[in-house]
């Protein structure tokens, strides 16, 4: 496979790889990092990538575990979960704020999900993979995608409330 193949074949989702890794790596350059790296991955496979089915899916789940062998590594001391691509230019200052504030805690909360609710979150509601999809990636049967989503969501939306009722807490 030449280059400029390569590059029509990765190109379409090499932004769905960054924030995969954006999502369980801790900073932008971490993600960057992950996402040149399976990059390079790719491209030493070039000549077998024709082979595959799906060569997202492929890629996504390098991704996914590339990541998370980086947070059990040793480097990974200092790594945590961030993610922040948020922003609207035609809203208030207020607003914007607001928005900024709740997402921190969508954020935050998303953190303490378990790895795989965390996952099937990130995969489903920002990527807006079908289940099929996320069934290929995590290696779950539907029902258990579904199970672990409603899991997710549920405590999601548990703890915002509980914010904003309660206030900082």
């Amino acid at each position: 496979m030449k280059q400029s193949e390569f590059l029509n074949v990765v190109m379409p989702f090499k932004d769905k790889l960054y924030r995969l890794a954006k999502r369980l790596l801790v900073s932008r350059e971490e993600a960057e990092d992950a996402t040149q790296e399976i990059l390079m991955k790719l491209w030493s496979k070039n000549e077998n990538i024709g082979k595959y089915k799906n060569v997202e899916a492929f890629a996504m789940t390098m991704t996914k575990n590339f990541c998370l062998d980086r947070l059990k590594s040793k480097q990974a001391g200092n790594l945590k979960l961030v993610h922040s691509n948020y922003g609207d230019n035609n809203s208030s200052l207020q607003k914007q704020v607001e928005a900024k504030d709740s997402l921190g805690w969508v954020e935050k909360i998303m953190e303490e999900l378990p790895e795989q609710q965390k996952l099937v979150l990130q995969l489903r509601d920002v990527e807006e993979y079908d289940f099929d999809e996320i069934g290929e990636l995590l290696n779950m049967k539907p029902t258990a995608i579904r199970v672990a989503l409603s899991r997710a969501r549920k405590t999601v939306r548990e703890k915002l409330m509980q914010k904003h009722s309660y206030g900082i807490g």
